[in-house]
């Protein structure tokens, strides 16, 4: 990381500057509109559903009265032509690399979309930008981009059916890519069409709540990535009998903050948050895996508290938690458990 003296959030060509600590990461807004930067509420950048309360177009359970996660932001457009389209370009908010470019918008629900993977960080994680009308050229898969560097057009393509025009909107997204073995569990499950879009479909990147990052890191509270996930709250701790490292913490090596024990090593104890993201890996030995069939999975702690109304995470069963159904699928990605 380098030095820094300011952190700069690029906002329609105005800028904001913050005074930074040293190896404070640079950060930009990827929409051109100011409100966030200027502190006002979200419904100044924020686009609702059809349903318009604005919440929808937060994080979280906002949808179907709860029922339905939102794993994004959507914000907006300030400009748009005579027809009513949207106008505004798309920032890529750090440093990073061209992973995925899905220029064909009935590939996915998505639209067109652009995967950015911020390999610089000390937490590499993606960022995910959809429903554009079109991408920049030269943005493809493989491209460094900068801070700032424009990626596409806000837009409304999504899938067979395009978004109305009062609601285009960019859907961004800031997580983790689960396993690089996605192709084999997207066939054992059976889903029936083709996946178009390898490592980088959506249901292989699990996420972090956008404007709680934003917000964390314009307070000063976090200067990273990696300081907003170990910032992180776990909702659910499971431990696992498996000597299978994932291909998950050779991504993200950050998140097991403990060494690998030298000898006797017999598992994982595992945290994730309340939507069910990996927030932190500890290597176990034997000792703490008595009586653990192979590949065995146990609930070791559930706060209730943090239980929301759209992701299954733990539930009980003769007298103890299981791993509910969300849980399950991340479980069955990041170790290969088929069943």
């Amino acid at each position: 990381m380098h030095v820094l003296r300011a952190v700069i959030f690029f906002c329609g060509g105005a800028t904001l500057v913050v005074p930074a600590a040293a190896e404070r990461m640079r950060l930009a807004w990827p929409t051109p509109n100011q409100a966030y930067a200027r502190g006002e509420p979200i419904e100044n950048y924020i686009q609702p559903t059809q349903s318009g309360r604005v919440e929808s177009g937060l994080f979280g359970c906002v949808r179907n009265s709860g029922t339905r996660f939102h794993e994004a932001l959507d914000l907006f457009p300030i400009s748009r032509d005579r027809r009513g389209e949207a106008l505004d370009e798309i920032f890529v908010v750090a440093d990073g690399i061209v992973r995925h470019v899905s220029a064909k918008p009935g590939l996915s629900s998505y639209g067109r979309y652009v995967v950015v993977e911020h390999v610089d960080a000390q937490l590499p994680v993606t960022t995910l930008y959809a429903h554009l009308a079109s991408i920049a050229p030269g943005i493809r898969k493989g491209t460094k981009v900068k801070m700032g560097d424009t990626l596409g057009i806000m837009g409304r393509s999504a899938g067979a059916r395009a978004l109305p025009k009062e609601r285009s909107h960019l859907h961004f997204e800031i997580g983790l890519r689960l396993t690089d073995n996605f192709a084999s569990w997207y066939r054992w499950r059976g889903f029936g069409s083709k996946n178009d879009h390898g490592v980088w479909n959506g249901m292989n990147l699990v996420g972090v709540d956008p404007l709680a990052f934003y917000d964390a890191f314009r307070a000063k509270k976090v200067d990273t990535f990696l300081d907003f996930w170990r910032a992180l709250q776990p909702a659910v701790t499971v431990r696992i009998a498996t000597t299978k490292t994932p291909d998950f913490l050779q991504r993200y090596p950050a998140l097991r903050p403990a060494p690998m024990p030298l000898r006797g090593f017999a598992g994982w104890e595992v945290d994730f948050d309340r939507y069910g993201v990996p927030i932190e890996w500890r290597p176990l030995q034997q000792d703490a895996l008595q009586g653990y069939a192979r590949n065995e999975v146990r609930v070791v702690m559930f706060d209730s508290d943090a239980e929301t109304t759209c992701k299954d995470l733990a539930k009980g069963r003769a007298g103890r938690e299981v791993p509910g159904r969300d849980l399950q699928t991340n479980l069955q990605l990041l170790f290969g458990l088929r069943k």
